[in-house]
């Protein structure tokens, strides 16, 4: 074979001179790493309302990092001193109901009306990810889409007292940038809904037509708990039954003990989608607010509020750190296996955890004590 440098022409094979190419626009690239915050950077962006940092700074509150913890606690602390009037309004109602539906309704009307306005949905989580499943994004897109609306919803995780507490500091964090009005969602009705009631000013109970069903299936501390309960989709057919239900949930109202506020409960009935009721809803909610900043019962309130998640702090960090102990976990499976075959009562099995945690009793001594116990 001929020598494809030797110049012959008997070769197809020959080498072309390449041509020069356009000069990089960036000749040294980096890759891009996320900014790493300080403390005041957080807080100068919230107080700035800047939604990006505020997000961040939640998920620094939702994070079980003991370093981002102690950030968000900072940083909580730091923006305390700038919230200012703000009202807080819990959301909720059996699945079905049209929360996001509702939500949507009259917060648009809300900040058309010049309100700043923050959605937190306390949002069950998969059992597998762990990850949210509402969507309440995707559910709300125009109220997602408003620059005067935050949405964020908050996956439990499976710890309801974890994220009601994480929930209340995210409410501080928002009252904080700058929005006004605050709507906790929940879930549906269960323990979810005292952990809200014990957070907000305003508690809002959605239901549907057929009180008869509902008021079954609606636990009776849910009703008890409600300042107003409001009527969905009471529109088109639906509106002679609406009207029907709101009837007998007055009726039902009556049965309940009168309220040393001398607020007495409404029944309003709306649609999200005419829009009718919806103006009637927040009437409601202000009218409650003067009755209780006039009497002084609102600002009381969220004194009480304060000291109630101050002793519930100390339970769930308590809790945290006593099964984070790794003595504590290093006992733990043999107590819980003398527990599930009768060697050891519940009570003393907690006992003996105890003794382990506080440093009274070695966990290598717990199952000779059980054993000793039960001989």
């Amino acid at each position: 074979m001929p020598d494809r440098d030797s110049g012959s022409d008997d070769t197809a094979l020959h080498l072309t001179s390449g041509v020069d190419g356009a000069p990089s626009i960036n000749p040294t690239p980096r890759r891009r790493s996320r900014r790493t915050r300080s403390v005041d950077d957080y807080v100068e962006g919230i107080l700035a309302g800047d939604r990006i940092v505020l997000s961040r700074a939640i998920t620094l509150i939702e994070s079980t990092r003991p370093d981002h913890q102690a950030m968000a606690r900072t940083i909580v602390e730091r923006c305390l001193p700038h919230i200012g009037e703000t009202l807080r309004v819990g959301i909720t109602g059996v699945p079905g109901v049209g929360k996001s539906t509702f939500i949507e309704a009259l917060g648009t009307g809300l900040t058309e009306h010049g309100h700043r306005l923050a959605v937190l949905a306390i949002d069950p989580s998969s059992e597998r990810s762990k990850g949210s499943i509402l969507g309440d994004k995707t559910r709300m897109g125009a109220l997602s889409a408003d620059e005067n609306a935050f949405i964020r919803p908050s996956p439990t995780g499976g710890s309801l007292g974890g994220v009601a507490r994480k929930t209340r500091e995210t409410i501080l964090l928002c009252e904080a940038a700058g929005y006004d009005i605050v709507f906790v969602e929940t879930v549906g009705v269960g323990q979810s809904e005292i952990a809200v009631h014990s957070m907000v000013d305003f508690f809002l109970l959605l239901a549907l037509t057929g009180a008869g069903d509902e008021l079954q299936g609606i636990k009776r501390g849910i009703i008890e708990m409600a300042d107003a309960i409001v009527i969905t989709k009471a529109d088109g057919p639906n509106a002679k039954r609406a009207r029907e239900t709101r009837g007998q949930y007055r009726n039902a109202l009556h049965l309940f003990p009168a309220r040393s506020s001398g607020w007495k409960p409404k029944v309003l009935t709306c649609s999200a989608v005419t829009g009718e009721g919806i103006d009637a809803v927040w009437t409601t909610v202000r009218e409650y607010e003067q009755l209780a900043r006039d009497q002084s019962t609102f600002a009381q309130r969220r004194r009480e509020q304060a000291q109630y998640w101050m002793h519930q702090t100390i339970e769930d960090r308590l809790r945290t750190e006593f099964f984070n102990d790794g003595e504590v976990q290093q006992a733990l499976e043999t107590v819980e296996q003398a527990v599930r075959a009768g060697q050891m009562s519940s009570v003393a099995a907690a006992e003996r955890l105890l003794q382990v945690f506080s440093g009274d009793l070695d966990p290598a001594d717990v199952l000779s004590d059980a054993e000793s116990a039960s001989s």
